[in-house]
């Protein structure tokens, strides 16, 4: 994701991106990629107790405790996003998804159900369509330490 964002910026087909990362992870490895990137905002909703422990400094981080259910994290990604969209006017979205938000997930740590995770999918997509924006949606992996 971060060659095709930057491959999109320097060839002018984007010129605002914003980097939406809802894997249970930080999304420190973006973070840290593109913290001198104004033209790129990186925006994360993850467990606040896993992986990593040290988090980076994202330009927007939502941090959440272990146990948090699906009205907490929806709420909370329809409070932020559509008004993230109207305030960093991207012209572009990268999507990190993932399933490890939910509770069957034995190393998550969050307990989202299956319908919650399938709505902020859908509430994601409808943001995108509703403001017009092309998005690339990857799952988010993550490395764990032996």
């Amino acid at each position: 994701m971060g060659v095709a964002a930057h491959y999109l910026l320097e060839t002018g087909q984007a010129r605002k991106i914003l980097v939406i990362d809802l894997d249970v992870h930080q999304g420190n490895g973006t973070a840290v990629m593109f913290q001198q990137e104004p033209r790129v905002f990186t925006f994360s909703m993850h467990g606040k107790d896993n992986y990593p422990l040290k988090k980076e400094q994202s330009d927007l981080d939502i941090d959440f405790p272990t146990g948090t259910e699906d009205e907490l994290y929806l709420n909370t990604l329809y409070d932020t996003l559509p008004g993230l969209i109207q305030r960093e006017k991207p012209d572009f979205l990268f999507y990190v998804s993932g399933v490890d938000i939910l509770a069957s997930d034995r190393l998550g740590k969050l307990s989202i159900s299956r319908e919650g995770c399938k709505e902020r999918d859908l509430f994601v997509f409808e943001q995108a369509i509703k403001n017009g924006l092309p998005i690339v949606v990857s799952m988010g992996a993550a490395t764990h330490p032996a």
